[in-house]
């Protein structure tokens, strides 16, 4: 059993910066790959960014490709996304998942979900 707990949101103007964290519960996590996903209301959640077990491999949306970085520190069992030149079409719901079957970039192939976070980014 994994817990995730997000932090690191709030409100933020158009082309500012925000870092979430997601701190993770059990001594498992270092062989989890991480996933962040998003939630806007009304929409459908979707994909953000995926990290591998190591940190060597990333995995980005083509929206947030330039601009998000998706690292983590399984010494403080910890996963962030860091959100640069941040658009009003970036508020959501941000949530991070973890899965102990790899790396993907689809909802169904995460076990474990945190509470989320909101982000908002005014224009």
């Amino acid at each position: 059993q994994v817990q995730l707990v997000e932090s690191g949101g709030g409100l933020v103007q158009t082309g500012g910066s925000l870092r979430l964290s997601c701190a993770a519960s059990g001594r498992t996590f270092s062989t989890y790959a991480m996933g962040w996903f998003r939630q806007a209301p009304g929409k459908e959640r979707e994909f953000v960014a995926a990290i591998n077990w190591s940190g060597g491999s990333t995995f980005y949306a083509d929206s947030v490709k330039g601009r998000f970085t998706i690292s983590r520190d399984n010494a403080k069992r910890t996963v962030y996304v860091q959100m640069n030149s941040l658009k009003p079409e970036d508020t959501a719901v941000y949530y991070c998942a973890a899965s102990p079957l790899g790396v993907g970039v689809k909802s169904y192939e995460y076990t474990y979900w945190g509470q989320g976070t909101q982000v908002t980014v005014s224009s």
